[in-house]
């Protein structure tokens, strides 16, 4: 765990916390998944993963209520290149919902807003080089 950093964001997901950080650690360079304990029935009891240098921790839901995740808030993600923002938003727009197509902002090359298949929302973006602004 990154050390320095005091704030991390913490997931609960419905029964798919495993599942989902596999997929978000396939999808970013410098990702894994740290540690991870489980309870006797195979949810996650409690996970440490890393995204893109960024620490992340989830559990699942285990007292059966649904408690779904907002787009008031998302996790802004700053792309290194043309080719990361496009495979990243490839990747989690399967199964999900646009909020805001891939396409050129006053303040991006590029910018996304996408909620992926497990509820959680992302802001992607490919910021405009510094003599373009």
């Amino acid at each position: 765990m990154n050390r320095d950093q005091k704030i991390t964001t913490f997931f609960m997901f419905n029964g798919k916390a495993e599942e989902a950080m596999t997929f978000y650690s396939s999808i970013f360079e410098a990702s894994e998944i740290m540690n991870m304990m489980h309870h006797e029935d195979g949810t996650v009891l409690h996970a440490t993963f890393m995204l893109k240098g960024q620490t992340f921790m989830a559990i699942d839901n285990v007292n059966r209520d649904e408690h779904p995740f907002s787009p008031a808030m998302s996790l802004f993600v700053a792309c290194d290149s043309e080719e990361e923002i496009d495979r990243v938003y490839d990747k989690l727009s399967v199964e999900g919902t646009v909020l805001m197509p891939l396409e050129e902002s006053p303040f991006s090359e590029k910018f996304a807003w996408v909620e992926d298949r497990f509820g959680v929302c992302w802001q992607l973006n490919l910021s405009k080089m510094e003599e373009d602004i």
